[in-house]
């Protein structure tokens, strides 16, 4: 029996949503460590771009706890609900929704887990891609890495982004010229919690 070619498999959307300052507000911060002092503290927006410079080293002890995402977070409702909608149209009609966040492994899945069955979202139907554990020198470029990892299983004709951060907008909609066969929509999430078209 002949295997199936991929590319003649029926192909399907794929939609990509954010965590930190996308789905939620939150308020883990990063200590920028020098010499064993905390010489800066930076927030989500300012981590993911932030390249530790000679004789720094970066602790991310707020952004691994799960228990103070669950104690801290404050969901963006506007998005959350898109959410919901996306997922409930994925698993009818077989397309898929994944997370994509600059963050690394959290410390208790169960209980980060929790924050997204408390807004009703379906969790457990949604791969949590945890881009932080790549270890390149910014949140994008690591985020790169999936959102390339993904166009290159050639299973999908339609691919949305939605996230805050301009960065990973940028270099998603970058992608587009390597993957000509691929739509790219993306979205920017701002402070209000309102969508602006990014393409």
């Amino acid at each position: 029996m002949k295997e199936s070619n991929i590319n003649s498999l029926p192909k399907k959307d794929l939609t990509i949503f954010d965590i930190d300052e996308t789905l939620f507000h939150t308020q883990a911060k990063v200590q920028v460590i020098k010499n064993g002092k905390t010489i800066r503290v930076l927030d989500s927006k300012e981590q993911k771009v932030y390249s530790p410079k000679t004789g720094e080293s970066l602790n991310y002890e707020q952004f691994k706890s799960s228990r103070f995402f669950k104690e801290t977070s404050k969901p963006i409702p506007s998005v959350i609900k898109l959410a919901n909608k996306i997922i409930d149209l994925s698993l009818k009609n077989g397309s898929e929704v994944i997370i994509v966040t600059a963050r690394q492994d959290m410390d208790d899945k169960k209980i980060f887990k929790e924050v997204f069955h408390a807004q009703g979202i379906d969790i457990d139907k949604v791969y949590v891609e945890r881009a932080g554990n790549i270890g390149k020198k910014t949140a994008s470029e690591n985020k790169l890495v999936i959102f390339k990892r993904y166009l290159d299983s050639n299973k999908y004709s339609n691919i949305n982004l939605i996230d805050d951060d301009i960065n990973n907008l940028e270099v998603f909609i970058s992608l587009r010229e390597l993957y000509p066969e691929t739509r790219f929509t993306a979205f920017q999430v701002i402070e209000t919690g309102n969508l602006i078209n990014f393409n």
